[in-house]
């Protein structure tokens, strides 16, 4: 069982290495992550002598159920109780997210007495490095992420739909225990599959048509995030050729993760392997990202990334090469940073598949 209480003695522990006294958490992940709650409305200030759920009375009932160790504040004026908070027990510096609004900042300075400290990605932080509950809870979603592969292998066909074979995958995964998708599943057919970030339409599956698949679901509250590409029967020599080049850098960079490595030392290791192919300049995008509460969190892998890789934090690895008016090919595995190297929570359904 989650241990929200915990986090927030930890966090408190930092707050006094820096020096402020409140954190205003305003991201419905970091709240989430430091309280409990779920609502979709609300604030938390964490002070050294009280936390505190801000929030409107829809919420008021179920504060009462699932937060009963935290305060909760029942308000339309979120902001406006903060400060009221903050001068009540007479503190100078109010630690603020770097995702804060500027209305909502400027309201804060405006009417605020304290000191407004900005400190930007310390909650992201926090959450990139998970504790066993949230290693199981994303080990779920990737073993229920495995079976919706494997099952929406067999519904596909050439007459079938993008959108059908969406709409397949999101009932199965529902019905076998996800709670809803972590963004829009991605599903390109054909030379649609070299944008990267194509989104399904009502195209029909064709013969020879190249696949890519890219889904994560929530389970538990925390997210898988795969892909996978794959023909729907013969291949042009084309698309295979940079499937498994795809496939080289991807089992180059997984095999180098370790604590100390950084996301730069990751993407150069996974880019060599594709620019020593000659597709570097098809190759147009980070190496991968932390997943967990968010589908995207910390740390970054990537060329301007310097951040080391520590035990218990989850990234993916996705290369790809997109070849425009041919097609496209991407993989993308969830790998844990253990102790002394890592374990690959996706390592399934990665042969070349001609259905």
């Amino acid at each position: 069982m989650i241990n929200f209480k915990k986090r927030r003695e930890a966090l408190k522990e930092y707050m006094q290495t820096v020096f402020v006294d409140a954190f205003l958490i305003t991201d419905k992940y970091n709240l989430y992550y430091f309280t409990g709650f779920t609502g979709d409305d609300g604030i938390g200030l964490i002070t050294e002598s009280g936390d505190y759920i801000i929030t409107d009375s829809r919420f008021e009932q179920q504060l009462i159920v699932n937060n009963p160790d935290i305060d909760h504040v029942i308000t339309r004026n979120y902001l406006g109780e903060a400060i009221k908070i903050m001068e009540r027990k007479k503190l100078i510096a109010m630690a603020f997210e770097g995702t804060l609004d500027y209305l909502s900042y400027d309201f804060l300075d405006e009417n605020a007495s304290h000191d407004l400290v900005n400190l930007s990605g310390v909650l992201e932080q926090f959450r990139s490095v998970k504790d066993q509950d949230e290693i199981k809870n994303v080990k779920r979603a990737t073993e229920l992420s495995k079976k919706g592969f494997e099952h929406l292998l067999k519904e596909v066909e050439v007459g079938k739909t993008e959108k059908q074979m969406v709409l397949e995958l999101d009932y199965y995964m529902r019905k076998n225990g996800a709670q809803k998708a972590s963004f829009e599943t991605i599903f390109a057919s054909g030379s649609r599959t070299a944008w990267p970030h194509a989104t399904y339409t009502d195209e029909t599956l064709k013969n020879g048509d190249i696949i890519t698949l890219d889904f994560g679901y929530y389970v538990d509250g925390y997210t898988s995030d795969i892909t996978r590409s794959f023909n729907l029967g013969k291949a042009d020599s084309k698309i295979k050729e940079i499937y498994q080049i795809v496939l080289e850098a991807l089992n180059a960079t997984v095999a180098a993760i370790k604590p100390g490595v950084t996301g730069k030392q990751l993407d150069e290791i996974g880019r060599a392997v594709i620019e020593k192919a000659g597709y570097g300049k098809y190759f147009n995008h980070g190496m991968g990202h932390g997943i967990g509460l968010d589908i995207h969190e910390l740390p970054n892998i990537g060329g301007s990334y310097s951040d080391e890789l520590q035990p218990n934090q989850i990234i993916t690895i996705e290369p790809g090469i997109y070849l425009p008016e041919i097609g496209g090919v991407r993989i993308e595995d969830d790998i844990l940073v253990t102790d002394n190297g890592f374990e690959n929570l996706t390592d399934f359904g990665k042969d070349f598949k001609e259905l």
